[in-house]
């Protein structure tokens, strides 16, 4: 069963659909294995007993983000807050993928309410990166992503407010895509900024990400920002061919702070790119300088705003208390982890009185000029390179006393989920000390396949996705 470790996600599902593998004997292979090694990496939440899935279908195991709801199991995103709570529905997303066959195998750990981007604000304590444990694994969705990047398992679901999929996606040396807003029904994900949220899937390679995306796209019901627009099959986008595809550079993306390794990974990056015919358009981005404030006054309002239900009267923790008023003091001051009182108060800050129309309104006037943006840059090009993040995986605590220090890690991710549009990050390299390098391709609204059709022929022509971390080498 070892061999396991080198199939991808939907070679595994060919051979237990063709009988060739044992449903159940890779499920127990897949929760052993994360078993073993969450000792040391700390990536899940809580790993199943059994499989959670429909009884009647055959499928592989997949990791869900401890902020989607699973009907009957602990939901927790991660915080003290909400440590006991079960989720009395299942996500859409659930649905889906129970219905696929999917098997799910636990929840992982992630930064508390997904706010983080190193998964060092988790009250079950911090994720560590599969290819360096004394550093991070990106967050918010660093438990899925070192998940999939130590093959405990072979799909994981994150969700992405500011880069919080592509992010640690790319510190982990996996694939991590953000679809457009409202390609995938936000019903059960346990909201952080409702406006920038989006579900979206981690895996090892293009193949995997396309089919998993089939799965979870969709019109719902149940979410009224969920899109109607048609999907496509993404499968037909599995295609090695980037010829006369116009690719943009922007400025902006490649000045100071980036580390100059993650800038020779991306320069090799475009070579690639070149030699199979794609052409590139030096493009601006001009507002980009300011995506990083308005994201934190836009998010942090959201936040304040949807963090209010949890006020220790309906559900989760409540603390012992003399009165109503000191039944919120309470419960809310032993709950919420230090990030989440920060975001909580700068929010509740932007949106007072006095200050909504100098901060919140003011920063959705900047968030229409970034999207203008990338609509004017669109004109020229199909899609957009970038880097994933200004650096590779940095020390854990290295940054964990400098706030702004931290924002700036998802200065590169942050746009795309203002501007509402589909963002991958795919692996494209090592640093001289074997840490991972991801590029982001960022696409027009709905238009996921042109950015699986580049991603997919990068592949093609590379083998950084096949690379294992150290301790699955050894």
């Amino acid at each position: 069963m070892e061999d396991l470790i080198a199939l991808t996600g939907t070679q595994i599902a060919e051979q237990i659909n063709n009988g060739k593998l044992d449903e159940g004997e890779v499920f127990s292979f897949f929760r052993g294995r994360a078993k073993k090694l969450n000792a040391s990496l700390n990536s899940f939440v809580e790993i199943y007993e059994e499989p959670v899935g429909a009884a009647d279908t055959r499928g592989v195991p997949i990791a869900i983000k401890d902020n989607i709801c699973i009907k009957g199991k602990r939901i927790t995103c991660a915080s003290k807050i909400l440590n006991s709570h079960r989720a009395v529905y299942d996500a859409t997303v659930i649905n889906r993928l129970k219905q696929a066959g999917f098997k799910i195998i636990g929840t992982a750990n992630m930064d508390e309410f997904a706010f983080g981007s190193s998964t060092e604000n988790s009250c079950y304590g911090v994720v560590k990166n599969p290819w360096d444990n004394s550093r991070v694994s990106g967050g918010s969705s660093g438990g899925s992503a070192a998940a999939v990047a130590a093959r405990l398992v072979p799909f994981a679901l994150g969700s992405d407010t500011g880069g919080s999929i592509r992010q640690p996606a790319a510190l982990c040396g996996v694939v991590g895509f953000k679809p457009t807003y409202g390609r995938i029904s936000r019903y059960g994900l346990i909201a952080f900024a409702s406006s920038l949220d989006q579900i979206g899937p981690v895996t090892t390679n293009m193949v995997d990400c396309a089919w998993l995306l089939n799965v979870l796209c969709g019109f719902d019901q149940y979410d009224s920002t969920s899109s109607q627009a048609a999907v496509p099959d993404f499968n037909n986008s599995l295609v090695d061919d980037v010829r006369g595809l116009n690719i943009g550079l922007p400025a902006e993306y490649y000045g100071q702070g980036l580390n100059p390794e993650v800038k020779s990974r991306l320069d090799e990056t475009r070579a690639v790119f070149e030699k199979k015919g794609a052409k590139f358009v030096e493009i601006n981005l001009p507002h980009t300088e300011y995506a990083v404030a308005v994201y934190y006054i836009v998010a942090s309002s959201e936040a304040s705003s949807n963090l209010q239900r949890f006020d220790g009267i309906r559900y989760g923790l409540r603390e012992k208390a003399s009165g109503l008023k000191d039944v919120y003091f309470r419960s809310r001051a032993a709950g919420f982890g230090a990030e989440a009182k920060r975001r909580i108060l700068l929010g509740t800050y932007s949106l007072s009185s006095g200050y909504y129309d100098a901060y919140y309104v003011r920063a959705l006037k900047v968030r229409r000029l970034i999207k203008e943006d990338f609509d004017q840059a669109f004109k020229n090009v199909d899609i957009i390179l970038t880097p994933t993040s200004p650096t590779p995986a940095f020390k854990i605590g290295e940054k964990t006393l400098d706030p702004l220090s931290m924002y700036l890690s998802d200065i590169y991710t942050i746009s795309a989920n203002l501007a509402g549009l589909p963002a991958v990050s795919i692996p494209c390299g090592f640093t001289k000390e074997n840490l991972p390098v991801g590029m982001q391709l960022i696409g027009k609204e709905f238009d996921e396949a042109t950015l699986i059709r580049a991603g997919y022929s990068y592949q093609c022509a590379t083998e950084w996705h096949k690379y294992l971390p150290p301790m699955i080498a050894d």
